[in-house]
């Protein structure tokens, strides 16, 4: 499941408003809004999936908790081969 966290990271790693989120997502302001403040669990599962739709759809991976090069929590990067590596 995303957090909270991940999806405000993944906003920066693409330098969106929320505004921008809601409308690549096909979603309201306000659902997106609370989504970051309440926590995509909170949220029904169509909401949550077009909001990751949207941000894969850009490049952004979601990196669940678990070790990798280390023990990390969960996270967001841009794939190399996404829009914004050209």
């Amino acid at each position: 499941m995303i957090t909270a966290a991940q999806l405000k990271a993944a906003r920066a790693l693409l330098d969106w408003s929320q505004p921008q989120l809601a409308e690549a997502s096909g979603l309201s302001l306000p659902t997106i809004q609370r989504m970051e403040k309440l926590g995509p669990s909170r949220s029904v599962a169509a909401n949550v999936d077009a909001v990751r739709k949207a941000f894969e759809a850009h490049g952004v991976k979601f990196i669940p908790e678990g070790p990798y090069h280390g023990d990390g929590g969960p996270g967001v990067r841009l794939d190399k081969g996404g829009p914004l590596f050209g």
